[in-house]
């Protein structure tokens, strides 16, 4: 009677085959909507809304009679509407605050091309733009509030960066004073804070004179002892806000330059409890010489596959970067922290640089060329996972390719669902017709993607009664509803902030685990939040919880007090780790 015994073990195989299938799922692209500006700048602004920021060049969105060139992108419905904007937001920076209200900073000065309809916009370089929080899931009612004659940074700052940090604030990094076709020709090297810090004088920063001329967009990260690590050109250092001191880090290896025109990418790994130890990784970007003329570069010079990873510990600070390769070389990638601890690495070229009509064989407008291409000459992300032993770090087995190029200007974010949103690309100046990498008539990517990953058609963890806002250092408990086939032994709850994308760089992105225990019945998960508000500046946040690496929707909450910044310390004090 061995064939009723074969028979139901290979329906058990069968069985187990199609569960292992079905629990696995796809990564796929979608496309579902077009926006009326280029997005070139990308916030999730509430869990309905995304906020898009462009500049004031053709874009075809209206209102008021004249071109918008800021839109609001409903979620629920993929559709989006204009926005009032004063000032030209074009390469600004922004980020929360710990009242939750969104400030964008800087942009460009006023220009009149011919051939294109000017509406009546003010210079942005010194520009402060509020977006309060707004409950409103469609938006309608949602505003952009500026007043350039009260309400305005301290000095001109186009390409800056910006970062909440410890106190709720915002600090105000680099950025030039004038247009620049290609180098930092005419630097703003300083910092400065909103609200304002230091009888509204800025900082002078030694590191940024250093770093001239390729330090536009600095990418500076908060750790979570309170200073501040940043890099820019090849050289990084950590930053103390209160003693107002530089320590200088160990050069990125093999003379690579991470920010733009030659704009690699960076992230703040996931930070784990008890001891949060800070970890950057910066990845792609160009080891061409600065003193090459932008003229005699070409868009045909290979992009870097490095990416370099150090510890902030004295002991990692000692041993260095460690430098291991991507699949393929990038210029303008994008890494988007995902709520499992893996890292997304997407978007950008396999040769040339950032910006437009600078080199001397521009492809159409563009400095770059070849947008990363797989066998198929389609473009393909790849996952970065922090865990894996160096040398395997990387995979694309299973990633979408698709047919958008992703270049200059383009935005991307995670989405509350746990997909990414992904729109944008430009590498012209304005919105023109006929030119290269462009997929309507004229010249600029208005269609979006949403990349969704594999538990996106699955089963997933659902949340509930998680409170509005929650302290440091705080245990709070709320209902989980398992799918029963995931196993319950591998759960980890993440506290997210999405960043604000632009220019090959998400600011202020961050993801702090946090502890959890799930009750017997499996039907409550309880949580300890960070311990302070340096691990997780105050302010906005998304929980994730992925079990069995099947993550839920994410739900906003409030860390902290809730207050207008600067905030007093909150939580308890942890050592300091640099």
């Amino acid at each position: 009677m061995r064939f009723p015994t074969l028979l139901f073990s290979l329906s058990l195989a069968i069985l187990s085959l199609f569960a292992s299938t079905e629990l696995k799922g796809d990564w796929t692209f979608v496309r579902n909507g077009t926006t009326g500006i280029t997005a070139s700048q990308v916030i999730l602004v509430s869990p309905t809304l995304i906020l898009m920021l462009d500049r004031v060049l053709g874009d075809p969105l209206q209102i008021n009679g004249h071109q918008a060139w800021a839109e609001l992108w409903n979620l629920e419905t993929n559709t989006g509407f204009a926005v009032n904007a004063i000032t030209n937001t074009f390469c600004a920076s922004g980020a929360f605050i710990s009242n939750g209200t969104m400030v964008s900073v800087g942009g460009q000065a006023v220009e009149f091309p011919p051939n294109v309809t000017v509406p009546p916009d003010a210079d942005g370089r010194m520009g402060i733009r509020i977006f309060e929080p707004c409950d409103d899931p469609s938006g309608l009612s949602c505003t952009l509030f500026e007043d350039p004659a009260t309400l305005h940074l301290a000095v001109y700052r186009w390409y800056p960066s910006s970062l909440r940090i410890f106190d709720g604030s915002l600090m105000i990094i680099g950025g030039t004073h004038e247009q620049t076709p290609f180098y930092n020709t005419d630097p703003e090297n300083t910092f400065e804070f909103f609200p304002a810090k230091d009888d509204s004088r800025t900082r002078f920063s030694p590191f940024l004179a250093r770093t001239v001329p390729t330090n536009l967009f600095p990418r500076a990260f908060a750790l979570p002892d309170g200073k501040i690590f940043m890099v820019a050109y090849n050289q990084s250092i950590v930053y103390d806000i209160e003693a107002q001191t530089e320590t200088i880090l160990p050069s990125l290896p093999n003379g690579i330059h991470a920010t733009n025109p030659k704009d690699g990418t960076a992230t703040l790994l996931p930070l784990f409890p008890p001891e949060y130890i800070p970890e950057i990784l910066v990845c792609g970007g160009s080891n061409t010489s600065d003193s090459t003329p932008s003229e005699k570069l070409s868009s045909q010079d290979p992009a870097s596959d490095q990416c370099t990873r150090i510890m902030l510990t004295p002991e990692g600070i000692a041993k260095g970067w460690v430098a291991e390769k991507m699949p393929e070389g990038r210029m303008m990638p994008e890494m988007v922290l995902m709520p499992n601890g893996q890292v997304l690495i997407i978007n950008g070229a396999g040769t040339g640089y950032a910006a437009y009509d600078s080199v001397n064989d521009t492809i159409g407008n563009s400095n770059a060329d070849h947008p990363v291409l797989n066998m198929y000459q389609n473009f393909t992300p790849v996952l970065y996972n922090p865990d894996a032993p160096l040398g395997s770090r990387f995979s694309k087995e299973g990633l979408p390719t698709t047919d958008i190029a992703r270049l200059y200007h383009s935005g991307l974010t995670l989405t509350p669902s746990g997909n990414i949103f992904i729109a944008g690309s430009n590498p012209n100046p304005g919105v023109i017709e006929n030119a290269t990498f462009n997929t309507f008539i004229i010249a600029s990517e208005f269609q979006v993607e949403f990349l969704n990953p594999p538990f996106m058609s699955l089963d997933r963890p659902s949340l509930s009664e998680i409170p509005g806002q929650v302290e440091f250092n705080q245990k709070f408990a709320f209902s989980i509803n398992i799918p029963e086939i995931l196993n319950t032994n591998d759960i980890k709850v993440a506290l997210m902030d999405m960043g604000y994308s632009s220019h090959a760089f998400h600011s202020s992105s961050r993801l702090v685990f946090m502890n959890a225990e799930l009750s017997e019945d499996e039907k409550s998960l309880t949580v300890t939040t960070p311990p302070n508000n340096r691990v997780y500046p105050p302010g906005p946040a998304y929980i994730f919880v992925t079990v069995d690496d099947v993550t839920s929707t994410g739900t906003r909450v409030m860390v902290g007090n809730g207050a207008a910044p600067p905030v007093k310390d909150q939580g308890i004090s942890v050592s300091r780790q640099v």
